[in-house]
């Protein structure tokens, strides 16, 4: 009796999609009150500091994080173009 196995078929390309995400941290920190007049600059701090973990300096007190993929078309060309040479690349 001989059975067909169902072989490994390497392909050259990751599954990419568009993912809608959604996150609401609250948490506590203490920081330098100039840094929180840039708003760019009080982003980047906040997301290294909730990265780094909770420590003496924050206090993590809400987090929620959601993602779930949408349909092609609801993404922008932009990103639709950029699905195309992520699915055409050979890398």
């Amino acid at each position: 009796m001989k059975y067909d196995s169902l072989e490994y078929q390497p392909t050259n390309h990751h599954e990419v999609g568009v993912y809608e995400c959604e996150i609401h941290l609250k948490f506590r920190l203490v920081e330098e009150k100039r840094v929180l007049k840039d708003r760019e600059q009080l982003l980047e701090m906040l997301l290294d500091a909730f990265t780094c973990g909770s420590d003496e300096f924050m206090e993590p007190l809400q987090v929620e994080v959601e993602a779930r993929e949408i349909l092609e078309i609801e993404a922008s060309p932009q990103m639709r173009r950029q699905l195309i040479r992520l699915r055409n690349s050979k890398d």
